[in-house]
């Protein structure tokens, strides 16, 4: 079985990596992301693109802050993605295909935000670990350590 609390921020750092890199190759891709009454879309597409390359390496990393950002980034599209299925739907010329997919990637972002918030860094309260693993246990060397390294 997957345990995605533990592979979800890989999971998530490959998403972000092919989408980021495709932001900067292709961003006509992402175009018809972006709604009309924002200025400069090919600024915001080349902005989210590197912040999704960045928030791959973070997450990769295990870094600190990689979580945090990576679900801020999130929320941070989603109201493209809610434009983007609302105009898919009301357009008669879309695919019915396009507008499934619209409106089936927007339930898609609670799952990948919990994947990024799984990058937390353990903090101790009380001495003992607030957020424990079924693979991490306090040695009192410190919060988080894996039981194959003690």
């Amino acid at each position: 079985m997957v345990d995605f609390r533990r592979h979800g921020p890989n999971a998530l750092a490959v998403l972000f990596a092919v989408s980021g890199a495709v932001h900067l190759a292709r961003p006509s891709a992402y175009s018809v992301l972006i709604p009309p009454i924002l200025p400069a879309p090919a600024a915001i597409i080349a902005v989210s693109g590197l912040a999704e390359l960045i928030c791959a390496a973070g997450l990769l990393r295990r870094a600190g802050w990689a979580g945090p950002a990576s679900a801020a980034l999130l929320v941070a599209v989603f109201p493209g993605n809610l434009w983007f299925a609302f105009a898919t739907l009301t357009d008669p010329a879309a695919s019915p295909m396009l507008a499934i997919a619209a409106v089936l990637r927007l339930p898609l972002q609670a799952p990948l935000i919990w994947m990024a918030l799984q990058e937390r860094t353990p903090r101790r309260a009380g001495g003992r670990c607030m957020f424990p693993s079924r693979n991490v246990r306090d040695t009192g060397a410190g919060c988080g350590v894996r039981s194959s390294q003690v």
